[in-house]
């Protein structure tokens, strides 16, 4: 256990260090200018230009803003995860009602209504390509006829299009007597917490944080690591630029983890995983569709 503490402590992939280490090298070597400017011209004070690190107001308003900014950010982290699970939940559910409430007399009707089980896999890829803003593709080809891809290449939400499809089957199997109409009830408020899910997911992705927040932030980051040298090194001289380097990890590194979960829905190490949750629903929609009643 203690050895892998401390791997997951120097563990690089997945860490915000390689992102910051530049910016850190930078108000290090400005530190190191100061050890040296000190060392030559030390009648010089420039303390004065360090004492707004020791100021309790700037200190507090740099650590509540630090604070905002993770909090929110793993509150939209969060929130992308929970809407993912509505999305599994519903895609369970739903495609579990289908198979087994549906008559499906004739050989066609059974196809067909694997293919429209098959269309909560196709919603779950396409909600992970528009949350990415990426083509669907080929991505889509094992699952839609190569018609209903063009289609899909034409309308401009895809998922949207993909529950249409959905509520039209289901449509047309209540008209024909093929189940219960509370059956119907029931798969159609699933569809409708399906498109909440993705509408969530949109709103998480679309609302990112007011820039005013984030420029302020740098800002007073800014400021307290170019005047943090300037207060230390009279008392540490040669070690300032450690020092700063230390600190300027410590605040950056947490500004960083904000801008790394902001958007979860990427393909970053720290972004939600995506890709195996739409291959957990692949697996669960074909084990339905291959599912025989006893």
């Amino acid at each position: 256990m203690t050895f892998q503490w401390f791997d997951l402590a120097f563990k690089v992939q997945g860490s915000v260090a390689p992102i910051i280490l530049p910016r850190v090298l930078i108000f290090a070597g400005f530190a190191l200018g100061i050890s040296v400017f000190h060392y030559y011209e030390p009648q010089i004070s420039l303390k004065v230009f360090g004492d707004m690190t020791n100021n309790v107001v700037f200190n507090l308003v740099l650590g509540l803003l630090l604070v905002f900014r993770t909090n929110t950010a793993y509150d939209r982290y969060w929130e992308g995860r929970k809407a993912w699970g509505t999305l599994v939940v519903n895609i369970r559910n739903l495609s579990r009602l289908m198979q087994i409430s549906i008559n499906s007399p004739q050989v066609e009707d059974q196809k067909d209504k694997e293919k429209s089980i098959q269309l909560l896999t196709a919603f779950a890829i396409a909600t992970k390509l528009h949350l990415r803003n990426e083509e669907i593709s080929t991505h889509l080809n094992q699952i839609l006829t190569e018609d209903e891809v063009l289609k899909l290449n034409n309308v401009k939400h895809v998922p949207l299009e993909l529950t249409l499809w959905l509520s039209s089957y289901l449509q047309k199997q209540m008209q024909s007597d093929r189940f219960d109409t509370n059956y119907f009830v029931t798969m159609n408020t699933q569809i409708n917490a399906l498109v909440e899910g993705l509408t969530s997911c949109e709103r998480i992705l679309k609302t990112p944080l007011p820039i005013a927040y984030r420029i302020y932030l740098k800002r007073l980051i800014l400021i307290y690591c170019f005047g943090l040298p300037f207060h230390l090194v009279i008392d540490i001289h040669w070690l300032t630029a450690i020092a700063v380097g230390l600190v300027s990890f410590i605040l950056l590194g947490v500004e960083q983890i904000g801008n790394e979960i902001e958007n979860p829905f990427g393909h970053d190490f720290n972004d939600l995983p995506i890709d195996e949750i739409c291959e957990g629903i692949t697996n669960n929609v074909k084990q339905v569709i291959s599912y025989q009643s006893i």
